[in-house]
């Protein structure tokens, strides 16, 4: 039977401590002898925790693949695009931008941190690829998006989602949004879905020679609430 393409949960950390909030404050409620005005409180917030992990759950299993959609479709790549996704994880982007570059290839680079993505992994990005039938114009290397290891003007389109936040420090995700548009060609498209920081990445794709075309915008499919950057290097 042929494997199917799994692209991980989500901030696995964040949905346990979330689940376990709402079990512990669930069982005080149930358990002690409290009255109605903390057992209401109690519930509320029991009901509101849980729901929250219900809805990371669903952003990961579900809503991603919508707001990788409608990222890819933003940037328009062409069959013949090289494509380059910064902190590709899993492969979602990466994968789903190889469907689209027929006769182009998708390169992914990552640190394979599993703090934001369950079982992160060059090997489990490989396999999606494989599962999905795009190896052949897959390639998957280590890499730190502050320092791309790719010449100027390598790429068509750069894409980045839900990994850039993941640097602390501003200095740094400016680096980032620099090195982004340095491997951009000229007219080449770069796409950048985040939970934060996304006027920051905006305002420095327009310092570094990119055009901000539109957003950021919110999509709707992301929990929690994330918005979408789309620019393009001058010609």
């Amino acid at each position: 039977m042929t494997k199917r393409a799994d692209y991980g949960l989500d901030a696995p950390g964040v949905v346990r401590t979330m689940g376990s909030i709402a079990l512990v404050i669930a069982m005080i409620v149930v358990l002690l002898p409290i009255g109605p005005g903390l057992k209401s409180a109690g519930t509320w917030m029991s009901a509101s925790f849980l729901l929250s992990a219900i809805a990371m759950i669903a952003s990961s299993r579900i809503g991603k693949m919508k707001a990788r959609d409608s990222l890819l479709d933003s940037v328009a790549i062409q069959p013949g695009d090289s494509v380059l996704d910064v902190g590709c994880g899993r492969g979602l982007l990466l994968i789903g931008a190889a469907k689209r570059a027929t006769s182009g290839r998708a390169v992914g680079i990552d640190v394979w941190s599993n703090v934001d993505q369950l079982h992160n992994s060059r090997d489990s990005t490989l396999a999606n690829a494989n599962a999905e039938g795009v190896s052949d114009r897959v390639e998957v290397r280590d890499g730190d998006m502050r320092s791309l290891p790719f010449a100027d003007s390598t790429f068509d389109v750069v894409v980045s989602s839900l990994a850039i936040h993941n640097l602390k420090s501003e200095s740094d995700r400016d680096t980032a949004i620099r090195e982004i548009c340095r491997v951009l060609k000229s007219g080449g498209r770069a796409g950048i879905l985040d939970i934060a920081n996304v006027s920051q990445y905006a305002r420095v794709l327009n310092a570094s020679g990119a055009r901000v075309i539109s957003g950021p915008r919110i999509t709707p499919w992301i929990f929690p609430p994330s918005r979408i950057v789309i620019a393009i290097r001058a010609q």
